[in-house]
């Protein structure tokens, strides 16, 4: 009667020192250890990256055996195969203002007023001052995150970028005497005396003063208007910017007018617009502060009694610093 012979416990194997022997009936079989695999007679490693694997997203191969690893913004789950995504919201916080997780990534927001530097998580300021001449009607200043509008000496922000004048006859903050009456111009005031006539004219009424004297007024015009007026600086030309009318009118007479004084250099031109009324034209473009005195002047011709007469209207023109 025949028996097995256990090549195994006898060592009659040529099982190598790395595997592990097997007795089978009539013989025996080397076995290599877990991720190996035997190449003749020697265990080498199985890739098991390249035969069927688990891992979700990528696989290492190691001697023997092998792990798995996940994309970037994932973490490998506690089954050591699948990937799940990493909050780094809540992880690492890294955003500087605001962050919002996405499937393997994250996102950053800036508050308003800022936006994201290079870096894509850094928030630097928008210098909103920069981005147009439009974001203020004078002067804008940057501010972290926001900005604000400024506006001159004698003016006050109306909304968030226009400048209005301030009327400081109307809020009481003007210097002039009780003899001076204030007038307000664009970006400021002025002090003109209540009484404006020079001898020999006389005040008959607020801004009228007459000539009465015969002797003293050879010459001079019977009466004398005081107007005033405020424009704004480089206004476009050609404009329209004074009205003279003749406060009485007669029959059979024919009226002109012309502009006395105060034009030298030509800034203005009188438009006859009927026989008694005439428009003051601006006809170059004005830079301001600055004051124009300027004399208009209306002749009557009485044409049944051959009879001239003239009146002056005393305009002064106050051009603000600024063109609003």
């Amino acid at each position: 009667m025949c028996r097995d012979i256990d090549e195994c416990a006898t060592g009659r194997n040529t099982c190598g020192s790395e595997q592990t022997c097997f007795n089978t009936i009539g013989s025996y079989a080397c076995q290599c250890p877990p991720g190996y695999q035997k190449n003749g007679d020697r265990c080498v490693d199985r890739d098991e990256c390249v035969s069927s694997h688990y891992c979700m997203h990528r696989c290492v191969n190691t001697q023997g055996s092998y792990y798995c690893e996940c994309n970037a913004g994932h973490k490998l789950a506690s089954n050591n195969h699948s990937c799940v995504d990493v909050n780094e919201c809540e992880a690492q916080s890294p955003c500087q203002h605001h962050c919002y997780n996405l499937i393997g990534s994250f996102l950053c927001q800036c508050e308003q007023g800022y936006e994201l530097a290079p870096d894509m998580v850094s928030c630097q300021d928008i210098d909103e001052c920069s981005l147009s001449s439009y974001m203020c009607q004078y002067q804008c200043v940057n501010n972290p995150g926001s900005y604000f509008c400024e506006c001159p000496q004698g003016y006050q922000l109306q909304g968030t970028r226009l400048c209005q004048d301030i009327n400081e006859c109307e809020t009481g903050t003007h210097n002039c005497q009780d003899d001076e009456m204030c007038w307000n111009y664009y970006g400021g005031f002025r002090c003109y005396p209540r009484n404006p006539c020079e001898a020999p004219y006389i005040q008959t009424s607020e801004n009228r003063c007459i000539c009465r004297s015969q002797n003293d007024c050879q010459g001079l015009s019977p009466s004398i208007v005081y107007k005033y007026m405020s424009i704004q600086a480089d206004r476009t030309v050609p404009a329209d910017i004074f009205q003279i009318q003749a406060t009485n009118i007669y029959t059979n007479t024919h009226n002109t007018f012309r502009i006395k004084s105060g034009n030298e250099a030509g800034e203005f031109f009188l438009r006859r617009s009927s026989n008694v009324s005439a428009m003051l034209v601006l006809t170059k473009p004005l830079s301001g502060p600055r004051e124009y005195i300027v004399d208009l002047e209306m002749v009557t011709h009485h044409l049944t009694m051959n009879y001239r007469s003239s009146s002056v209207l005393r305009l002064t023109i106050i051009v603000g610093p600024y063109a609003f």
